[in-house]
């Protein structure tokens, strides 16, 4: 993670916060963090993560989105991609 204001805490997963941080930039980090949860290679165990994953980085979308990701045999993340947009309300796919 490179935010300057986040630094990596003594035991591994965990930060501290070095100053004072907007709830903008919390966004931000939040949305540094799903998409390297759903970089190429990374494990999804369980269906209720992909969802927290994708929840916060499709949350800002002011259009329906139709996306899919992409995972090998062993539910390593090959890719994810936004097929189709669609407008406020819907979506053709």
């Amino acid at each position: 993670m490179n935010h300057r204001k986040l630094h990596a805490g003594e035991t591994a997963g965990t930060y501290r916060i070095t100053d004072t941080v907007t709830e903008a930039e919390l966004l931000s980090i939040a949305k540094a963090f799903a998409r390297r949860r759903l970089a190429r290679g990374r494990k999804i165990t369980q269906p209720a993560l992909a969802f927290e994953y994708l929840q916060i980085l499709l949350q800002d979308h002011e259009h329906d989105l139709f996306g899919a990701i992409f995972l090998d045999s062993q539910h390593r993340v090959i890719s994810f991609e936004e097929l189709f947009r669609g407008t406020i309300d819907s979506t053709s796919v």
